[in-house]
């Protein structure tokens, strides 16, 4: 079997695929992939099922032996990578030579990227999902980040194409039929970029805030604070004075809901967060945009822009139509 070696693990790298749904009332949040549209397409370049499991790197990117080679794709941001010294393109699928070294820098875009290679990362499954949980410690290769020394083991590609969770079963539409080298098409990539101005519909406390507190929300810039990881990200900026404030009652709380903390901050709840929570959500970010929330980084800049629940659905009924199409990969 395959395998890559780590010789440098960079900031914060993980095994990651498309999570873990289901689980949160057994208190276990659903982890994956913090940008899941990267983690998918950079699958299919490589012919994978699209929830295949693949190293999420964050804001400083890992130093990579391949053993015996193999066939890879780096999608999200870009980190420079580079192959022997030779610059390796992102959205793009590329071979690998046996004994070949891949090594990738500090983000030169947004928050993170990911590497995607044929056959998947082969890691003991957890609740149906490869994902790592860090909070819990399990999941992934041992439940943690990785570490210099680090040996993963390669999955076999036939399996890979076919093998995915539950809510992946069309992934294999448009992937390789052969190990011809692929792209993703430059009008997609125009269509799924990263957005910093994030679609919200109403949260359930919505209504708990005034209309003023509402205005200073809706017109407002909020800047993230150093305070961000895979459980949430604290903002700054203008705080919400009025409406509900303190703690209230816990209750079961979703991957994007904006929370209005004591001191009238937002907090923007991520993809290993906890599962209730006790302070009033004012909005909850869209499924089209939970993408862009992944390649957020300290000190970025985004607004919030309100839509109706309707727009919301259409809005990802037409991101999965993108997603499905067959010319998504050239």
């Amino acid at each position: 079997m395959s395998a890559i070696e780590v010789l440098a693990p960079g900031l914060l790298t993980t095994v990651q695929d498309l999570g873990r749904e289901g689980f949160g009332p057994m208190g276990v949040s659903p982890s994956g992939a913090a940008d899941p549209l990267a983690l998918r397409m950079g699958n299919r370049l490589v012919g994978n099922a699209e929830g295949a499991a693949t190293l999420e790197m964050t804001l400083l990117g890992g130093t990579f032996l391949f053993r015996e080679g193999g066939i890879g794709a780096l999608t999200g941001s870009d980190f420079g990578a580079n192959l022997d010294g030779t610059a390796v393109p992102r959205w793009a699928s590329f071979e690998v030579k046996p004994g070949q070294t891949l090594r990738l820098g500090p983000t030169r875009s947004g928050a993170r990227c990911y590497l995607c290679v044929q056959g998947g990362i082969a890691v003991k499954s957890f609740l149906g999902s490869a994902s790592t949980h860090l909070l819990s410690g399990l999941g992934g290769h041992e439940g943690r980040a990785l570490r210099k020394g680090d040996v993963l083991k390669i999955g076999d590609a036939r399996e890979a194409k076919e093998k995915g969770t539950d809510h992946n079963a069309s992934s294999t539409e448009g992937a390789h039929k052969s190990n011809r080298l692929r792209s993703v098409a430059a009008k997609a990539l125009e269509l799924l970029a990263p957005r910093k101005v994030l679609r919200v519909t109403p949260g359930p406390q919505s209504d708990w805030f005034p209309k003023a507190a509402q205005r200073i929300f809706y017109s407002s810039t909020y800047r993230v604070s150093e305070e961000a990881n895979r459980m949430g990200l604290r903002l700054a900026g203008p705080a919400i004075r009025e409406g509900a404030h303190g703690e209230m009652i816990s209750e079961g709380v979703s991957l994007g809901a904006i929370q209005v903390a004591a001191g009238g901050l937002p907090i923007l709840l991520f993809v290993e967060q906890q599962t209730t929570g006790g302070y009033a959500k004012m909005a909850n970010v869209i499924s089209a945009d939970f993408s862009s929330l992944g390649q957020l980084r300290p000190r970025d800049e985004i607004r919030f822009e309100l839509v109706n629940f309707e727009s919301a659905r259409k809005l990802f009924i037409e991101q999965e139509k993108l997603l499905a199409a067959k010319d998504l990969i050239v």
